[in-house]
């Protein structure tokens, strides 16, 4: 039966004055990350003009991401693709654990704001690869320059909003699925065997995929307006 309890690191070290902890949930995060490494390596070695099935499939999952990026973004951001295709997929892994009966990565806050920050380097890192330093600039003074303290608020604001979102979503399903739990444990313990399903196909597998969505949408309209004012 899974239980919320608080984050308790693997292993700690202090260096300058500064904690480090691994958490379980960054070990799962190099889970992925070597699982989709290693899967990524076997599937696409030996492609062929004459896809077999799981080629197909590889490839209607490709073209799903692409008419989705290029829909919110326009083809002429289509480059974004590869970052905001992984992003996506690995997200969505770390989305869900939860169907194992396992905390989620993205239920602890720092690994939401490590999305959140890295979202943010992209968002004005693009801005100002398209725009220069003076072009970025004047993009803080839009419309008018009294708007500059507003606008560079905004943009501080950005990996605040993202990462609390994400973190506040995904705590919140850890913390109903426990409650849910609980009840029917109070119950009956052969109440826990099936009813739960339903549960956790809603707050494990469909609301991480919400969340996955909403992250990258975020992310992918973030990259465009940015770059555009």
């Amino acid at each position: 039966m899974f239980r919320l309890e608080p984050i308790i690191p693997i292993f700690s070290q202090q260096i300058g004055g500064f904690t480090f902890d691994l958490t379980a949930g960054i070990v799962i995060e190099w889970i992925v990350i070597l699982i989709l490494g290693i899967g990524a390596f076997l599937l696409t070695r030996n492609l062929k003009l004459r896809p077999s099935k799981t080629q197909a499939a590889l490839e209607k999952l490709y073209q799903t991401i692409r008419d989705f990026v290029v829909s919110t973004m326009g083809e002429e951001n289509e480059s974004f693709l590869p970052y905001i295709g992984t992003l996506m997929i690995y997200l969505l892994l770390l989305n869900l654990p939860g169907l194992l009966g396992i905390r989620p990565p993205t239920a602890d806050l720092s690994i939401t704001v490590s999305f959140a920050i890295t979202t943010f380097l992209v968002v004005n890192l693009n801005a100002i690869r398209k725009n220069g330093f003076i072009g970025f600039g004047k993009g803080l003074l839009h419309p008018f320059w009294p708007m500059l303290p507003l606008n560079i608020v905004e943009r501080i604001i950005l990996p605040v909003s993202l990462s609390l979102r994400l973190y506040g979503n995904m705590i919140a399903a850890v913390i109903l699925v426990d409650l849910v739990y609980k009840g029917l444990g109070s119950i009956s313990m052969f109440a826990q065997l099936g009813l739960p399903i339903i549960v956790h196909g809603y707050f494990d597998f469909f609301d991480g995929l919400i969340q996955m969505i909403v992250f990258s949408m975020l992310t992918m309209i973030n990259i465009k307006v940015t770059a555009e004012e």
